[in-house]
């Protein structure tokens, strides 16, 4: 077979470049169509493979300014000529499934989640933009989520990264969906026989995340919390942060490795579609304090990987942290580490081909 892998965009390693790159290993001959290429961001793995963009890769400031481009992204994939492709892997979270293909070729959609810009988190964007984006979106997010619904129906297979995308994708397209967890390098983490009396937060510091909501819960108990990340809001949580509070920024893996190994229990408030961060804390033997919605429920066990909190208040999570604290000495590191081992890599590749084989 001759395959194309479709991504969204490449301009940083995040979770979605995380499962573009498993498919990579598994497709080591694929090539990688994309609307926009930043080749000095993403790993080795990927960049060892022909990547062709679409024209937004040539407007202006497109490495920094792609999302402005969305409502011109689906002309952009539909000029793609994939007719010599046998199997097309579509990598959706931003615009990519909407690529034509052969009739007889196999199309699979990834679905990281149906673009929450203009379904789920649309009143979200809404509030937080301005200007004459506030004035356009209206019209082009209306636009954006036909076409969307439309091009759900070019696609022969959909996979969901979690049960709860998996909802999401049957609310916007009425579209079943198997589900295959993403893929965690479980390997790259460990265990230390050292614990600091730290808790830990990792992620992108944005609205959704509820970094906000850690710092206040931690501002009122006195607790040493350790947050690893960047984005908008960091400077207003180092405002917010009291001295128990260290807001680190954007570290490289092996700090970020170190810290998991360490930490007294990861911190994870915001409603997440799967959530690796989590398990790559379980994979260091670490148990998770996470809000009870979301990829959570599918990735955290109560009282053995982890505990949960049910409202997304500072009031919710103290409570779950005096609980974690009483019985703190019953996790079992190992019990956590071979759970986390169930979303391994390799697990999701096994997967990945024996769907491809049972639809072939």
């Amino acid at each position: 077979m001759k395959v194309a892998i479709i991504h969204y965009w490449l301009v940083s390693m995040r979770g979605g470049e995380k499962v573009l790159e498993a498919l990579c290993e598994l497709f080591p001959q694929a090539d990688i169509f994309t609307h926009v290429y930043a080749p000095q961001t993403i790993s080795e793995t990927i960049g060892r493979h022909k990547v062709t963009t679409t024209f937004i890769q040539k407007l202006p400031a497109a490495e920094k300014l792609y999302q402005t481009y969305l409502p011109l992204m689906p002309l952009a994939l539909e000029k793609l000529d994939l007719r010599s492709y046998d199997l097309i892997i579509s990598s959706e979270s931003g615009p990519s499934k909407g690529v034509i293909t052969r009739p007889d070729a196999l199309h699979i959609c990834y679905c990281h989640t149906p673009m929450r810009y203009v379904w789920d988190m649309y009143h979200d964007y809404f509030e937080t933009t301005g200007g004459i984006t506030r004035k356009l979106m209206p019209y082009l997010t209306h636009y954006l989520r036909m076409w969307d619904y439309a091009s759900a129906a070019r696609v022969d297979h959909f996979i969901a990264n979690s049960s709860f995308v998996a909802q999401r994708i049957n609310k916007c397209y009425r579209r079943d969906a198997q589900v295959i967890h993403p893929p965690v390098s479980t390997g790259d983490f460990r265990i230390s026989d050292k614990q600091d009396d730290f808790y830990l937060m990792v992620g992108q510091l944005v609205r959704y995340k509820r970094a906000d909501l850690a710092v206040d819960a931690f501002n009122r108990n006195g607790k040493r919390l350790v947050i690893i990340g960047d984005g908008e809001q960091r400077k207003d949580l180092e405002r917010m942060a009291k001295s128990n509070i260290t807001v680190m920024g954007k570290q490289p893996f092996k700090v970020i490795a170190d810290h998991y190994s360490r930490c007294k229990a990861l911190i994870f408030p915001g409603v997440e579609d799967f959530g690796i961060v989590p398990v790559e804390a379980m994979a260091s033997g670490r148990p998770v304090i996470a809000f009870k919605k979301g990829g959570a429920l599918e990735t955290v066990v109560e009282n053995k990987t982890g505990l949960f909190f049910d409202e997304q208040t500072p009031d919710s999570l103290l409570d779950a942290l005096t609980r974690f604290e009483k019985i703190e000495q019953e996790f079992d590191r190992d019990e956590i580490v071979r759970h986390a081992k169930k979303f391994d890599k390799q697990v999701f590749k096994d997967k990945i081909l024996e769907l491809i084989k049972s639809i072939k």
